[in-house]
């Protein structure tokens, strides 16, 4: 098995995570720095779900065909990562919200334009 096969996940999540920052820092539409913040969240969740991971874990149930700790997989990052989805929609609802109000507000998305305009 080569290094990088074994190591395929955090390499989407980083590259998921840096196509989001580029996203943000380059593009000035307002929705396409949204979606960049949405990426970089997604790649996130991603990288602490692939940390929890382990090859051939078990549940985290105590049982007679599970006693082994060592090959149980820590429910703990996909609880937080259940947390971060919802905490993650209610965060992007809010920003498209916002950006329809300035859209509404300014007549544009581009925010090299709306750091020129005054209220």
């Amino acid at each position: 098995m080569s290094f990088l096969s074994s190591y395929i996940h955090y390499v989407g999540c980083f590259s998921l995570i840096l196509i989001g920052l580029y996203v943000v820092l380059v593009k000035p539409n307002l929705i396409k720095v949204i979606i960049g913040i949405n990426l970089i969240d997604t790649g996130v969740n991603l990288f602490l779900i692939a940390v929890g991971y382990i090859r051939a874990g078990t549940a985290p149930i105590f049982s007679e065909a599970a006693l082994q700790a060592d090959k149980m997989v820590d429910p703990v990052p996909q609880a937080l990562v259940l947390t971060a989805i919802v905490i993650g929609v209610s965060v992007l609802a809010l920003a498209l919200a916002l950006a329809i109000r300035v859209y509404g507000h300014y007549g544009t998305l581009d925010l090299r334009r709306i750091k020129g305009l005054r209220w």
